[in-house]
């Protein structure tokens, strides 16, 4: 019988013994890939087409994002209120988005009402036409919300920093204007659509309580369908970062709060140093309990909250520091950011932070393996970059293991001031 008076013992993160769910994969008549993972107790499914349509793929900005957005708002047999009156008729819930090499339509329901619903979303692949008012009403809405954000100093210091990271004609730095929404025009959308998504590159993902038909009623919609038939281009960009390393933006006269981004290029996953560095990056700013949070935050009192991230592109990464700080104190912010950084090159990190750090990352691991869908993007992050689930447990090992004098060294080589990027943004 259980002894509530003794305490249960306590096991660090680290001691976990995880294993990633392996995610079966097959293919539909066509040669679509299919990447599924089977659990949950709840009857519901997540379905999701990952086509090679991020704006890499564009000839003119904001093509991509335009054409992913008004995939729901109209097909040949279909107006847009009566497209999404079914998926509100049976529960469902469709998402589109749109990133720099990808885009993505994403459908969560019930699986009883699954056979209703699927042929809905084969209904946007064939046959979205992109009627001429429903795009007069998005350039109308996207044009007000640009000038409503560009009166935002983390908005304007978001487009700007990657501007600089990448330069503008780089997909990853490139932003848009309310010229660029004012030039839309529908012919351009309908071409891309029937590029890259009806005759395009598509890999399905399926996660969630899944009906035993599953692959069948899959292949019933999208089976017969045309796509990864024909060789899509090899987008070839040139980064081109700028020239000016440190910049100071008046956005708004009267504001009070300036926006702080520090950020460095990276290379991608595929880089041995990557998984090493993502320790390093959580002891420096990567959590609540971070340097920079017990710093700036704790001790400074400059911000209420500031983070160090890895903006995971799939070609090219970058290293970001992002806060907002009162205007009187950006400089002084960004006085201790280069501060924590000499520190973590010249000094080893003592063993019980560094096994804070370990406890926190493999904790959040486990978190990320939380159910079928968090597994599934697990996968569809592996699947698109080039890995296997290798990497996921080479991750594991790294963070159980790295030292401290590793640790230093890595900061040693990429914390170095000269290769970040500064702007403040009022």
């Amino acid at each position: 019988m259980l002894d509530r008076k003794i305490a249960p013992p306590i096991v660090d993160a680290v001691d976990f013994k995880l294993q990633l769910q392996k995610a079966d994969v097959t293919e539909l008549d066509n040669g679509i890939p299919v990447y599924s993972i089977s659990g949950g107790a709840q009857d519901v499914t997540m379905v999701e087409l990952v086509f090679f349509a991020g704006n890499s793929y564009e000839n003119k900005n904001i093509v991509a994002g335009t054409t992913n957005f008004m995939l729901k708002n109209g097909t040949s047999s279909s107006t847009a209120f009566e497209l999404n009156e079914k998926f509100e008729y049976y529960g469902a819930y469709l998402n589109r988005n749109c990133y720099n090499e990808t885009a993505t339509v994403t459908l969560h329901t019930l699986n009883k009402h699954l056979n209703e619903v699927l042929p809905v979303v084969g209904e946007l692949i064939t046959g979205s036409i992109f009627p001429e008012d429903e795009l007069n009403i998005y350039k109308q809405n996207q044009q007000q919300r640009l000038k409503v954000s560009l009166k935002k100093s983390e908005f304007v210091a978001n487009r700007l920093i990657d501007e600089s990271l990448f330069g503008f004609d780089h997909p990853y730095g490139r932003y848009t204007s309310i010229e660029d929404y004012q030039a839309l025009e529908r012919e351009q959308m309908l071409a891309f659509f029937d590029q890259y998504y009806r005759n395009g590159k598509c890999i399905i993902f399926v996660a969630g309580n899944l009906p035993a038909d599953i692959l069948t009623q899959l292949n019933n919609v999208f089976g017969k369908l045309p796509l990864n038939k024909q060789a899509l281009p090899t987008p070839q960009y040139e980064i081109k970062p700028g020239t000016d390393k440190k910049r100071r933006i008046e956005n708004d006269p009267n504001g009070v709060q300036g926006s702080i981004r520090i950020a460095r290029a990276f290379p991608n996953r595929l880089h041995p140093d990557f998984i090493k560095v993502q320790v390093l990056n959580n002891l420096f700013g990567g959590f609540f309990g971070s340097r920079l949070m017990s710093n700036i935050r704790e001790e400074k009192g400059y911000t209420y909250g500031i983070h160090s991230y890895f903006q995971n592109h799939i070609q090219q990464s970058a290293w970001m520091v992002s806060t907002e700080a009162g205007k009187d104190v950006c400089e002084a912010t960004i006085t201790e950011v280069y501060k924590e950084m000499a520190e973590l090159r010249n000094e080893l990190v003592e063993e019980e932070e560094l096994q804070l750090v370990r406890n926190y990352m493999i904790g959040t691991i486990l978190g990320d393996l939380d159910g079928p869908f968090q597994v599934i993007a697990r996968w569809k992050n592996y699947v698109l970059n080039g890995l296997t689930d290798e990497y996921f447990y080479k991750s594991i090992q790294t963070i159980r293991t790295i030292s401290a004098e590793e640790i230093r060294q890595l900061a040693e080589q990429y914390l170095v001031p000269e290769a970040f990027y500064e702007l403040v943004v009022v």
